[in-house]
C-alpha cells in the first residue's frame, strides 16, 4: 500500500484507510466464518479442508493488515487487539450459517465462497505471475500451480466415498 508523501508528518486519509481496512476485514472474516461453517455442515472433512485453506489465507493477510495498523500510527498493543477483535467476526458468520442451514442450499454458500478464491487468485495472482520476466521464476509458478492441483486431486481421491 502507498501512502503518497505522508513519511514524516500525520496524514488524515490514513485514519480512513485504516478503518477501511478494518471494515472490510471484518466483513471478509465474517463471510469466511460462513465458508467454513457451510463447509462444516456439508461434510467434516471438508470443513477441515476449508479451515486449513482459511487459515493458511488469513496468517499473511493479517500480518499485512497489522502492519498497516503500525504505519498509520497506532501502537503495537492497540493494532493487535483491534486486529484480533476483526478477526473474531468469523464466529458470528459460521454461527449465523449454522442457525439459517436448514433455510437455504448450503452448495450455493460453497460455490460462491469458492468463487471468491477463483477472483483471488484469478485478479490478483496470476497478474503477478505474467509479469515475471524469467524463465526460472516462470517454471517456479508453473510448478507450484500444478503442485496445487495435484494435492487437490490427492485430497478428492483419499476422501473418496
Amino acid at each position: 500500500m502507498h501512502w503518497h508523501h505522508c513519511h514524516d508528518i500525520p496524514c488524515e486519509h490514513k485514519k480512513s484507510v485504516i478503518y477501511l481496512v478494518l471494515l472490510s476485514d471484518s466483513v471478509h472474516n465474517f463471510i469466511g466464518g460462513m465458508a467454513i461453517g457451510g463447509a462444516f455442515l456439508v461434510d467434516i472433512r471438508l470443513g477441515i479442508i476449508t479451515w486449513l485453506v482459511s487459515a493458511a489465507h488469513e496468517i499473511p493477510q493479517e500480518m499485512g493488515e497489522f502492519g498497516i495498523l503500525l504505519h498509520g500510527g497506532w501502537n503495537k498493543s492497540k493494532a493487535l487487539f483491534i486486529n484480533f477483535l476483526t478477526a473474531l467476526t468469523i464466529i458470528p458468520g459460521g454461527i449465523l450459517v449454522y442457525f439459517f442451514s436448514k433455510g437455504f442450499n448450503l452448495t450455493f454458500l460453497l460455490a460462491f465462497a469458492t468463487g471468491n478464491f477463483i477472483y483471488i487468485a484469478a485478479s490478483d495472482l496470476i497478474p503477478d505471475i505474467k509479469i515475471e520476466d524469467t524463465l526460472k521464476k516462470s517454471l517456479l509458478h508453473f510448478f507450484s500451480f500444478s503442485l496445487g492441483i495435484l494435492i487437490i486431486l490427492i485430497l478428492k481421491i483419499a476422501f473418496k466415498e
